[in-house]
């Protein structure tokens, strides 16, 4: 028995779905109907491998001088002052 009901969706997500089905032919209720079996399925998931991002090897730490936030939050308000001001000129 097919029964009929209503879902809220994102409009983006929905347009997508639109777009997708209307490239493959088929309506948008035949699509949310395969996701939705896929989704529900007893099939384990297919492990995918696991990518680690790039590393950097660069050494960091802290500036010199800076020893507590404050020091830090210092140094940021004076960079700011100085851009501000050589867009001034």
């Amino acid at each position: 028995m097919i029964k009929r009901t209503t879902v809220r969706l994102p409009s983006e997500l929905l347009k997508k779905a639109q777009r997708k089905a209307a490239a493959e032919g088929r309506t948008l209720t035949g699509l949310m109907e395969e996701g939705l079996r896929y989704v529900v399925s007893d099939k384990p998931a297919e492990k995918r491998e696991r990518i680690m991002p790039p590393i950097s090897k660069e050494g960091g730490g802290q500036a010199s001088g800076v020893t507590r936030l404050k020091d830090l939050e210092e140094l940021e308000d004076a960079e700011f002052i100085e851009r501000m001001y050589r867009g001034s000129k």
